[in-house]
Order: structure tokens, then C-alpha cells, then sequence
């Protein structure tokens, strides 16, 4: 089963949120819309910024885990690797 980790925004370079999922498209409806209590909906992180998918859920988490290791410079790098203008990622998803 595939799994996803991702990376939503605030804005550029403000507040960050690292997760994983099995139902990308869903979890981050779920954010997006404020039906998940807690850090996203508290300081209005709703911009997918960058997604890596992996061949299975434990291989997410341990990606998921070491992201969120990671300086903050670190994580932006990597999302402005794969996108560099921050441009929200929802509309392109094809799940």
C-alpha cells in the first residue's frame, strides 16, 4: 500500500507541517478545511507545499520522522527543490 509524506505551509517560509498518510488527497482535504483539530488548524497551515510518496506506511513514517529532524533551512531547500514559487500542490493531486 502506498503512503505519502508531506509538507504544508502557511505561507513561504512561515509555519511548517510535516505528515504521512495512506489517502493523501483526503488528509489534506481534511486540513484544508479545518477538520483536523490541532497544528494546522490552529495556525492556518492549508498550503501543500511538497509530496513524496513511498511503497509502504513504515517507509513514510521513518521519511516523516527524519523531516521533522530537520532544520527548518533544510526543509525549505527541499521543498524549493521540487517547487520553487511554494504553489499549492492540491490541485494537482490525481489520487
Amino acid at each position: 500500500m502506498a503512503a505519502w509524506v508531506y509538507i504544508m505551509a502557511s505561507r513561504p517560509y512561515e509555519t511548517l507541517y510535516v505528515g504521512v498518510t495512506s489517502d493523501l488527497s483526503r488528509r489534506i482535504y481534511e486540513h484544508r478545511e479545518g477538520l483536523v483539530p490541532g497544528f494546522t488548524d490552529k495556525y492556518g497551515v492549508k498550503t501543500l507545499v511538497y509530496v513524496e510518496q513511498h511503497a509502504t506506511m513504515p517507509d513514510a513514517i521513518v521519511r516523516e520522522k527524519q523531516l521533522k529532524r530537520w532544520k527548518r533551512a533544510w526543509k525549505f531547500e527541499l521543498i524549493e527543490k521540487l517547487n520553487p514559487e511554494w504553489r499549492d500542490l492540491y490541485a494537482d493531486l490525481n489520487l
